[in-house]
């Protein structure tokens, strides 16, 4: 490590350790790597001490030259019963020649097959059944423990309970790496880190990196010696060891200066893995060495597996009943947006509502040269500034922040109402914003000591070194709120989603109420049309013979006077029939539908029934497929086919005999009638106009009729969700046919 260039130590450094290859382990133990055929291609220094064996007399050696013929077989026959992995794997108690005892883990590793041999006092295996009530005694407990920091507070107990530990906290890390101790055990006389934090520089990235990966590390005094391997690179990789999993792996001299500044001289730390990300440890101190066996280790880990489960189902839980809360709200939101034709209305409309869904102090709406505000917002110039810096910036999907004054510099003069933000886009094209802001949120925050440095003294040593003092230190942190949830984030841009769907189909709506709009003019226009030309027709004809009439008042010439009334009464007839068709035309598009199951065949034969005064001294030869059942309006679908089949009997009046032929066909999704005749037919040229009120394609002194009949038969077949088209050739016949949907939509 190099001199730090100022007086100010920093621990940044530390990060660039290697810490997973050291090169060393703790002297509590031996280590051997070995191959795959078992012979020892490394050992620690610290061999000697333990078997009476140097180090280097052992390379290349089968692994019963260290441990004696019967340890060495009864490990073997371990490892090829038990496939050994990157886990280290407990194999027993061994006891080479010499008569000490080691309890022995073995893991595969970074080419070779891993060996730690830890001292021990007893020649049997380690007996974990001593601990299952401890683990048992927790999972009792657990279920009546509610909050994380209470199933927190348990584990620590426990865990100081198996392993006589001084202090064992409970430390959560948040988004920045920074710890916060949530709970904690301790005897009388060690200092109480409840409810403060820790920088994270005291356990950098890669060190939390590792944490994940290994989920247990045990210091047993951090006063040791380490004890180089020998040969010191790996014969296979020509590397240093990763020794990442190693349960002896000799630690960072700085993170052993801090125990010592911390006065702990033996530490443990078990990880707690939530979601497959280290959400915190437990955290174990004592003020003098303490050994951990492994069965105890054991126990602690499953503590922690126990621990980090209970911990992702309360968050979970909590996370779930945040989500729907929230949903609900916007829920209830879009309930309200769907109701009114003005979008920026209703938006403004549900202001209470939004401001409960971004759990603002205020909200604003931003559209085109509009702001609309509610509750503690920035002024309005600040707003549409902001506005167009969200624009300018790219920010086109959801932003949020919780510092705004970091991101933004106009956002320090909104601290007070505005340091936090979350924007949403509400249009693709336009500069349309809803604007969320928190207010201010002035945090004091107690660090277990002065997380930004710390001056050097004098005899301070002069390599770089770990803080040295853990006193309680405040700070106060101003210009930020409380941060944006993950599930406010992932909501907002559902709600996005929800807001461009209901603007989308608003314009649908708006595109279809065009159409209809421009239908009905042209229907509006044919019946001022209608108006000026066809009613006002008749009507002159009744002035006009009444004129006549009243001229020849003094004239005997019954058979004139009964030619005038005549004209008069057809010229009324005709007027009253216009006016009933346009009545019926309108009711069409008013009345609701009663669909029902109906019977074609009988349709047809009592419209047939109905024709029969126009049919009389007529031959008409009518062929009628067996036709088949539709769900259909009767009573309209009734009117339709009886203006189809009138028409063709009126447009073969010259025909003998006229021939009118009903079929039908099925496809998957509806059901088609076809109406055709042998009369005057009409120009294809014109099929555009036959559907629309009003429309002749004929002249009135040919064909009486008032132009409606075929208008109605469109809009009543539209109604049914079908269509209805006719094709044509002049003067041989016409063919109408019309669709019935087989699934019609509710």
């Amino acid at each position: 490590m190099t001199q730090a260039p100022t007086n100010h130590l920093d621990l940044s450094r530390c990060a660039d350790e290697p810490i997973r290859t050291p090169g060393s382990i703790q002297p509590h133990g031996f280590m051997l790597t070995l191959s795959q055929a078992l012979r020892v291609q490394q050992a620690s220094a610290n061999l000697e001490s333990w078997v009476g064996i140097p180090a280097q007399h052992v390379v290349g050696q089968p692994l019963s030259e260290v441990v004696g013929e019967a340890a060495a077989a009864r490990i073997a026959a371990d490892i090829e019963a038990n496939p050994i992995a990157s886990r280290p794997v407990y194999l027993g108690t061994v006891t080479p020649p010499n008569g000490a005892h080691f309890d022995v883990l073995a893991h595969a590793w970074d080419s070779l097959l891993i060996l730690e041999f830890e001292a021990v006092d007893r020649r049997r295996a380690a007996d974990f059944r001593n601990l299952y009530p401890l683990i048992g005694d927790f999972l009792v407990k657990v279920n009546q423990s509610a909050t994380i920091p209470e199933l927190s507070e348990l584990a620590a107990r426990h865990v100081r309970a198996v392993t006589g530990f001084g202090r064992v906290m409970v430390y959560q890390f948040d988004a920045d790496g920074h710890g916060r101790v949530l709970a904690e055990s301790k005897e009388d006389g060690y200092d109480s880190y409840l409810g403060q934090h820790f920088p994270a520089s005291d356990v950098p990235a890669q060190a939390r990196a590792l944490y994940t990966l290994s989920p247990i590390r045990l210091i047993q005094d951090a006063n040791y010696e380490p004890a180089a391997l020998v040969p010191e690179l790996n014969p296979i990789t020509s590397r240093r060891n990763d020794l990442s999993f190693a349960a002896l792996r000799s630690v960072s001299p700085i993170h052993l200066q801090y125990m010592r500044n911390m006065g702990t001289l033996a530490s443990m730390s078990v990880s707690l893995i939530v979601k497959g990300q280290l959400w915190g440890l437990i955290s174990c101190h004592n003020a003098t060495p303490c050994p951990v066996s492994v069965d105890k280790r054991t126990a602690c880990e499953q503590l922690g597996q126990i621990l980090a489960l209970c911990i992702e189902s309360r968050e979970d839980a909590s996370e779930l009943q945040f989500r729907l809360d929230v949903r609900r709200i916007m829920v209830e939101m879009l309930g309200h947006l769907t109701k009114g034709a003005d979008f920026l209305e209703n938006l403004s409309g549900v202001f209470p509502e939004l401001l409960r869904f971004g759990r603002a102090g205020g909200v604003a709406i931003v559209v085109d040269d509009r702001v609309l505000t509610y509750g503690d917002t920035p002024d309005e110039p600040q707003i549409r500034a902001l506005a167009s810096w969200l624009s300018v910036h790219g920010h086109s999907e959801v932003f949020h922040t919780d510092h705004l004054k970091d991101v933004y510099p106009a956002g320090a003069d909104m601290v007070r109402n505005a340091s936090g933000l979350l924007a949403l886009p509400i249009s693709r094209i336009h500069q349309h914003y809803l604007l969320w802001f928190r207010p201010e949120v002035v945090q004091t925050i107690e660090w277990a000591g002065n997380p930004h440095g710390k001056l050097a003294s004098p005899s301070d040593p002069t390599q770089l070194t770990p803080r040295l003092s853990f006193q309680a230190w405040r700070e106060t942190i101003h210009g930020r709120s409380l941060p944006w949830h993950v599930a406010e984030v992932e909501l907002t841009v559902e709600f996005r989603t929800a807001l461009l769907g209901i603007a989308l189909e608003r314009a649908e709506q708006m595109a279809e109420l065009a159409e209809e709009l421009g239908r009905a003019n042209k229907e509006l226009e044919a019946f001022s049309y209608s108006v000026s030309h066809d009613l006002r027709a008749p009507l002159r004809h009744i002035v006009g013979f009444s004129d006549l009439l009243i001229e020849s008042g003094g004239a005997e010439d019954p058979e004139r006077r009964q030619r005038f009334l005549k004209n008069i009464k057809e010229s009324a007839r005709l007027a009253g029939k216009l006016v009933d068709d346009l009545l019926s035309f309108s009711q069409m598009g008013r009345a609701a539908l009663r669909p029902t199951t109906v019977d074609m065949n009988d349709l047809v034969a009592a419209c047939i029934d109905k024709l029969g005064m126009e049919m009389q001294g007529r031959n008409v030869d009518w062929h009628i497929e067996p036709l088949p059942t539709v769900w259909a309006d009767p009573t309209f679908l009734h009117l339709a086919v009886f203006n189809l089949l009138s028409n063709a009997v009126k447009f073969t009046g010259a025909r003998d005999p006229a021939v009118i032929t009903i079929t039908s066909e099925e496809n998957a999704d509806f059901t088609i009638f076809h109406v055709a005749d042998n009369g005057a037919g009409f120009n294809m040229e014109y099929v555009h106009k036959l559907f629309g009120v009003f429309q002749r394609l004929h002249r009135m002194e040919d064909f009486q009729g008032t132009g409606i009949g075929l208008a109605n038969v469109r809009r009543i077949v539209e109604r049914h969700n079908g269509q209805v088209w006719a094709a044509s050739v002049p003067g041989e016949g016409a063919t109408f046919s019309f669709s019935i949907p087989k699934h019609p939509s509710h």
